[in-house]
């Protein structure tokens, strides 16, 4: 992955432990930690909006 143009969030700092995006051949998402840039997650834009819009509704929050 060395031509793919990583974007990072707006609220992340210059620090590490920044999520990471990037788009490929106008479909594919790829997510990686910038503290471990080799591991990435390639997904697809319905299933990262599934998991966004999972988040932001809570369905995710679970204790332990």
């Amino acid at each position: 992955m060395t031509d793919v143009k990583w974007r990072k969030s707006s609220f992340s700092t210059d620090g590490a432990n920044c999520v990471e995006l990037a788009v490929t051949d106008g479909i594919s998402i790829h997510i990686r930690e910038s503290d471990e840039p080799e591991a990435v997650i390639r997904t697809s834009p319905a299933a990262l909006g599934v998991l966004i819009g999972a988040i932001k509704a809570g369905r995710l929050d679970h204790t332990l």
